[in-house]
Parts: C-alpha cells; structure tokens; sequence
C-alpha cells in the first residue's frame, strides 16, 4: 500500500510540474494578449502651464497680483516677511545658462565669483571660446572638474545646432528637454534657465534645497518636504508657480535675516 500510495504521488507530482509549466504558458499567453489589447500611450497632464513670460518688473507685478489672488493668506504672510521678490532676469543664451552651471551646489557668493573670473577671461563668454580654452584655464576660473565637462558639453551642444535663445518659441516641456539632453545639465538647472532667462511663469524648480525649506516654514510643515512632495504641494500655485518659487525664496531670506543669519 505504501509503495502504490508512493507511485501516486510521484505522478501526482509530474502532472502537477506540466500542469504548471502549462498554466505558465498560459499566463503568458493571457499577459500578452492583454498587452495587445491595451492603450499604448497615455495623454499625461503638461508639466508646465503655459502663460505669458515674466521678463520684467511690471509682468513680475501683475504675476504676483494674480498669485496672490489664488492663495492670499499664504503669499500675504510670505509678503509680510520678505516682500516683493526680485525679477532675478538673466539674458536667455549661452552666457546665462553657464552662470545657471556655474551656481549648482554653491553659495551666490562663489557662483558670482566664478561668473565674473569667466566674464573676465572669455569676451565674449561663447560656444567658441568655451571650446578653445584648455582645461587650466577654466580651472583658474573656479570650476570643478565636473562643472568644466558641463560647460564643454553646453558648447558642443550649441555649435552643434541647440539654440538656447529660440528655446523660448517652444512649448516649456520640449524646451525643458531639449535642455536636460546635454550631459551635465538637470531638472533644477532647466527650470531655473525657463524660469529666469526665458521668464516661464510656471517654471517650479522643486528640487532646489532653499525653495523646499521655506514651504516647511511658510507652511507650517513638520518635515522638509522632498521634490515630490512640494511638486504636490505646488499645485495650489499654478499657474503661476514660477512667482511662487520667486516669492518662497525672498521670504526664506526674509526669516534668515530676522533670525540674525547672514543671507547670501
């Protein structure tokens, strides 16, 4: 009885292994059909919301009128605090994108350092004179080993056809990617050239540190919020999120200076 008991279960066992290896099949068969059948692209919301651009101080104004408008508590105590925020305009090509390079991980004070050694060594500060000059020479100017490679790939990238100026007759998403295929160039170094050489209403830089630490101040916040999390939180602000990224820095330099702390 044993032995026959012992047969059975070593046959249950092999059909149970090809019944598997069927059902595998048909899964697969199943996940494949699936596939087929579903939508191959979605419709995602835009990034950015379109708008007129902010390229001077009365557009700047008129901007904050209408944020002020969609959330007046929050951009009023802000205003209490740090007052109307700056235009901060850089011209739209090649020399405010490399000042934009030059200022990541950096205190203003350095970045402005190293954009007037490069004003000062390259006239004018072009694709050219980018590529011509030898490793010791930007070197002597401040950068980093990195920052040289992004400045190098930016000329490369603009003599071989990206035109940083024209960037401005694109939807703010396909100028956004046109700017993040340059190695060396991110999310938050696109944002701020939309936001500032090219006045991008919208334009929200949510990885920049000082913008994630005065929403958890302006807010009441518990925790520093992450990128994700102040994209979401952002959203109370568009279309106009670019004022708001304006207006969040002025006020976090506006708690810095009333808590004593030498702002930047």
């Amino acid at each position: 009885m044993a032995g026959t008991v012992s047969k059975k279960r070593g046959g249950g066992k092999g059909v149970t292994t090809n019944a598997r290896k069927a059902g595998v099949k048909r899964s697969a068969t199943v996940k494949r059909s699936v596939a087929k059948r579903a939508p191959k692209t979605r419709v995602a919301a835009p990034r950015y919301h379109p708008g007129p651009p902010i390229a001077d101080e009365a557009a700047l104004a008129a901007a904050l009128a209408g944020l002020q408008a969609l959330d007046p508590e929050t951009v009023g105590a802000m205003l209490a605090v740090g007052g109307p925020p700056p235009l901060r305009w850089r011209e739209p090509g090649f020399a405010g994108l490399v000042a934009i390079i030059v200022s990541q991980q950096v205190s203003v004070a350095s970045a402005n350092a190293m954009v007037a050694r490069l004003q000062a060594t390259f006239s004018p500060l072009d694709a050219t004179s980018v590529l011509a000059a030898d490793a010791a020479t930007l070197k002597a100017c401040g950068l980093s080993q990195a920052k040289t490679r992004a400045l190098r790939a930016l000329a490369e990238a603009t003599t071989n056809g990206l035109d940083l100026a024209g960037l401005a007759a694109l939807e703010a998403e396909a100028a956004h990617e046109a700017l993040i295929a340059v190695k060396g160039v991110g999310p938050w170094t696109a944002d701020l050239f939309l936001l500032f050489c090219l006045g991008h209403p919208d334009a929200f830089p949510a990885g920049d540190l000082a913008l994630q630490e005065a929403a958890r101040l302006a807010l009441g916040l518990k925790q520093r919020p992450d990128a994700r999390k102040l994209e979401q939180i952002a959203e109370r602000w568009r279309p106009l999120r670019g004022v708001a990224a304006r207006l969040l820095w002025a006020y976090y330099r506006g708690v810095k200076q009333r808590a004593g702390v030498v702002g930047e």
